[in-house]
């Protein structure tokens, strides 16, 4: 059935290409879901990929928590893939590996963030130096509460909890950085790098989207407030969510629930096919969909 689907979804792109969109457009299937009619809704939107940006959120290469990192490792092959993709379309990439950037300080990708120039937001970013914490926390004004209980920090391992470390130091290399990719995990980096090139179509993908996919200061909370059309890529992220703690559903049923999150409050998701053409993915242990 999903790969029915998947050639459904290609083939009716080829058609909206052919006839009605520009050659240059991308066209991504956008499910939100709408408090007014408290219900999924699903749109077609077409978007041009020079005024399009793919971030890549905390893709390390370890994590502290071995079923997340296994998860990342399971992934990443899949997201490389939509990247390469991505990036033959036109479609700007930023690798954004929070607090392991100086691995890379010497790499052409890590100066063309830091050298882009300067531009001012019309709002403050979550790390400018008045607010400093490089986070953006949840806003009452704009969300409700996690439908997941993540305070344990959310790890799924069964028996024995992992110990929380910093386990990462790069990006996991399963993910390529190529010429003309940018890399930061700096908001004002990454606001300067989408007004240099006109950008005001950002998509999220990476892990964990309860956490870092939505709290970052280049992740989705920072650019929807931005003003960005910002979109998420919901087959190419995971959760930090432990099934023993409330709603006590299984973690893929979790992450689903923070995806319904993020399309009721932040902004709209589509799947990794409207890019790659190919079916999208989903981990191996999810046994959900047969």
């Amino acid at each position: 059935m999903k790969s029915l689907q998947a050639h459904i979804f290609a083939f009716l792109k080829i058609v909206m290409i052919g006839s009605t969109v520009a050659e240059d457009s991308l066209v991504l299937d956008l499910r939100s879901y709408s408090v007014e009619k408290d219900k999924t809704t699903q749109e077609s939107v077409s978007w041009k990929p020079k005024n399009t940006a793919l971030i890549i959120c905390d893709m390390w290469d370890d994590h502290w928590c071995k079923s997340a990192s296994r998860r990342v490792a399971e992934m990443a092959p899949a997201l490389n893939t939509t990247v390469r993709e991505a990036r033959k379309k036109g479609i700007f990439i930023i690798h954004a590996p929070s607090s392991v950037v100086s691995f890379y300080d010497k790499t052409p990708q890590r100066k063309l963030a830091r050298q882009a120039p300067f531009s001012k937001s019309r709002v403050e970013l979550a790390d400018s130096p008045r607010w400093g914490t490089a986070w953006c926390w949840p806003d009452p004004k704009y969300e409700g509460v996690l439908p997941i209980d993540d305070s344990d920090m959310g790890c799924s391992c069964t028996g024995e909890k992992c110990e929380i470390r910093e386990a990462w130091t790069r990006q996991i290399k399963l993910i390529d950085i190529e010429e003309g990719d940018a890399l930061t995990d700096n908001g004002q980096e990454t606001f300067n790098l989408l007004s240099e090139r006109k950008i005001d179509n950002v998509i999220l993908c990476g892990v964990h989207l309860n956490m870092c996919v939505l709290g970052r200061p280049f992740a989705i909370r920072q650019m929807v407030k931005l003003g960005k059309n910002v979109a998420l890529m919901r087959d190419m992220t995971d959760t930090m969510y432990n099934p023993e703690r409330p709603p006590g559903v299984d973690h893929f049923t979790g992450t689903d629930l923070v995806v319904k999150h993020v399309e009721k409050y932040w902004c709209p998701s589509f799947t990794s096919s409207d890019i790659s053409g190919k079916e999208p993915f989903t981990f191996e242990e999810d046994k959900r969909n047969p």
